[in-house]
């Protein structure tokens, strides 16, 4: 598999990219590691390490925190155990010891959060969850990295021996201490240690009283430092069992080393992976600092960065507290060649460094600052042709040195590559020279590579407009303060404003006329159609920028008018809503004022109560919802049809009691009536009148206005 050479990653200061990057790293494996990482070639790798950057980055804004994966250096322990007979101190066991305890940590946080880090949890399927070392280290050593006192039989009877010794060597010296103050032999300060044992401070005056061994005197020789006679002996005791302590350590160390020298491949793979996890933790810290994120990644030759910003001015703009221009840029298989044009200094040089340190950082793993819908594709092949790398060593001008590189471009260039080349063609004779450019770029046309470049040359700016895959583009200028606005434009060609310039620059206008009859005249008739289209594309663009402010605010004026006419038409309804509520309870209260009337004249129980009953029925008709919608029709003639039968059945039942208990005369039938749409009509025996809307099998459909109902024609009486 082919790699990104060198040159390329020191062209587009890729190397800068992985020291502010490693900065974040908390070991020195993962460090040196991180350093030393390139670009990837091959799709698979790319996608994977970008999933571990994605998944670690996505973990600092959840509720779930990857545990530490740091470690001390273990050079040196690993390189001791790989020696017969060797021991490792303490604290080289505690070093080593700290890798499966973390390495075990990071398997049961993975393991239990594998929904949401399936990426990272994949790398730990792997690694061994090994307790035998933590354990067999922890019998030996506390928390704190010492021997324990349990740690083996013969230490823990010597320890018990000289905590014994101690507790009488103390006594001893405190009953010294106490007898030569009482006889004022001693010093202000009484006592001090000397070779880490207790002496007596005596006035020198007094030495020969004291009875001890002389471990010396103070700087002026008044005070002499003397160990008791009856401390000695338990000192020298002391002494034995503190070598015979030191021996059994030693003994339990090379003990434990021979055990832990059984596990030098899986310290290896621990290391490895803690290493790599730093480098991973590393690129999702950078990735927070520059606001970076994961793009889309697809498969066919599509690059598409959306406000894509470049990381190192965007740092370095931060600390100047100045503003960083994001460019937005697209290459696929019916554009793959931009060449970009306009005058210096207007960002077209970092327009085409950004692309490229993007891609390598893609390729490397790093997610990017691009807005989230930005597509990015893998190539194989990156090539750069930026700044002039003269060298003087090799004896190479710029042009010859330019020529060499572009001799590597022909050689390797394929439908798999990405080329970029700033100020193609310079460094010969303009007209030589920019005919070279010419074949060179219609050669990687024809290799279907994808490229964008930069120049000033007028043919490559007509050889971009002519072909259907190449397109132009240009870096926007003020046409009038002739100051840059950092912004690309795709389509057109830029003119260099070469004339306007030197005049804002104060070149007088005699030579600058002078200099322009010396151009032909096609020449500046094209660079002059150029500028004069790029002044209509800034006007056109600041008109654009003032009738959208306008949209917006009548957009928002139009978007009040709107609430405000909400507002109001709900407030009608509800007024609609409570009058018509009022209107029916001043009818309903009529219809029983009339009713309590009646029955005081006539005093028949009957017939009110036949009477109410008949108002109740109508009533709860008419409170049935009305249909909300024309598909709701079904299920409200269902209900209508209920109410109906149940109305039709109540009706029948009270004119039989009416009939059983009055025994009215028999009444001659009513002659039936042909009803039809339109017709007012009312139920019989009821006051409410309704129009007919709809006849069918029997069936009228009576419309009240708040409410309509379905009832059989006999039930029905015309009202004129």
């Amino acid at each position: 598999m082919r790699k990104i050479s060198r040159k390329t990653t020191e062209d587009l200061e890729f190397n800068t990219v992985i020291d502010q990057a490693s900065a974040y790293c908390v070991t020195d494996d993962g460090r040196d590691l991180l350093k030393k990482l390139q670009p990837f070639a091959s799709s698979n790798k790319v996608l994977r390490s970008l999933d571990f950057t994605h998944e670690y980055l996505q973990s600092f804004s959840s509720d779930y925190s990857i545990p530490n994966h740091g470690f001390d250096p273990i050079d040196k322990e690993l390189q001791l155990l790989g020696i017969d007979n060797s021991t490792l101190e303490k604290e080289s066991i505690r070093r080593l010891v700290q890798l499966p305890r973390t390495v075990n940590d990071h398997i049961k946080f993975f393991k239990k959060t594998r929904e949401h880090f399936e990426r990272l949890y994949e790398r730990t399927t792997n690694l061994e969850y090994n307790t035998a070392v933590p354990d067999q280290v922890d019998q030996v050593m506390d928390r704190f990295g010492e021997i324990k006192d349990d740690a083996s039989p013969i230490l823990k009877d010597v320890r018990r021996q000289m905590n014994t010794v101690r507790g009488e060597l103390n006594g001893s010296f405190g009953a010294a201490l106490s007898h030569y103050l009482k006889l004022d032999y001693l010093d202000d300060i009484r006592e001090t240690v000397v070779d880490n044992r207790r002496v007596l401070a005596v006035k020198s005056m007094h030495r020969r009283k004291v009875k001890g061994k002389i471990m010396g005197s103070s700087k002026t020789g008044s005070i002499s430092y003397i160990e008791p006679e009856r401390v000695l002996k338990l000192s020298r005791k002391l002494t034995e069992l503190e070598i015979e302590e030191h021996e059994e350590i030693q003994r339990i160390l090379k003990e434990l080393t021979n055990f832990l020298r059984l596990f030098i491949p899986k310290f290896e793979q621990q290391r490895s992976y803690l290493a790599e996890t730093d480098t991973i933790a590393a690129k999702a810290k950078y990735a927070r600092k520059i606001n970076a994120l994961l793009p889309i990644m697809v498969q066919h030759k599509e690059l598409e960065l959306v406000d894509a910003y470049h990381p190192l001015l965007l740092i370095a703009n931060r600390e100047r507290d100045e503003k960083t221009y994001p460019q937005t840029i697209r290459l696929d298989v019916d554009n793959r060649i931009i060449v970009i044009s306009g005058p210096n200094a207007g960002g077209k040089s970092i327009t085409l460094k950004t692309v490229g340190l993007l891609q390598l950082m893609i390729q490397s793993g790093m997610l990017i600052p691009v807005h989230e819908k930005s597509r990015v594709c893998i190539f194989k092949q990156v090539m750069t042709d930026i700044g002039d790398n003269q060298s003087i060593d090799n004896h190479l001008s710029t042009y010859s040195y330019r020529l060499k590189n572009m001799r590597g471009f022909l050689r390797k260039a394929d439908d798999n590559t990405l080329f970029l080349i700033d100020e193609f063609g310079t460094g010969s004779d303009p007209e030589l020279g920019g005919a070279l450019a010419e074949s060179m770029l219609e050669e990687l046309y024809a290799r279907k590579s994808y490229g964008i470049i930069t120049t000033h040359y007028t043919n490559l700016k007509m050889l971009a407009n002519e072909l259907p895959e190449m397109n132009n583009a240009n870096m926007l200028f003020d046409s009038q303060s002739l100051e840059p606005i950092y912004q690309l434009q795709l389509g057109e060609a830029g003119s260099s404003f070469t004339f306007e310039v030197a005049q804002k620059n104060g070149i007088p206008f005699s030579l600058i006329n002078k200099a322009k009859k010396k151009v032909e005249r096609g020449k500046i008739r094209f660079d002059k159609s150029i500028a004069a289209l790029q002044k209509e594309r800034s006007h056109l663009r600041k008109n654009n920028e003032s009738l959208r402010e306008r949209e917006m605010k009548a957009t928002q004026k139009a978007n009040k008018l709107d609430d405000t006419q909400e507002r109001i038409q709900q407030k009608l309804e509800d007024f609609q809503e409570l009058y018509d509520t009022y209107q029916r309870h001043i009818q309903l209260g009529k219809k029983f004022d009339q009713l309590a009337s009646d029955y005081n004249k006539n005093k028949k129980k009957r017939q009110l109560l036949d009477e109410l009953m008949k108002l109740v029925i109508t009533e709860n008709v008419k409170r049935q919802p009305p249909p909300k919608k024309k598909t709701a029709a079904a299920k409200d003639k269902g209900r209508q049809k209920q109410a109906e039968n149940e109305l039709i059945q109540k009706a029948t039942k009270i004119r039989k009691e009416k009939k059983t208990v009055n025994k009215p005369a028999i009444e001659n039938p009513k002659p039936k009536v042909n009803f039809k749409v339109n017709d007012r009509v009312r139920l019989i025996d009821s006051r409410s009148v309704g129009t007919i809307d709809n006849i069918e099998k029997g069936k009228a459909t009576v419309n009240y206005g708040m409410f309509t109902t379905l009832v059989s024609v006999e039930q029905l009486e015309p009202v004129k």
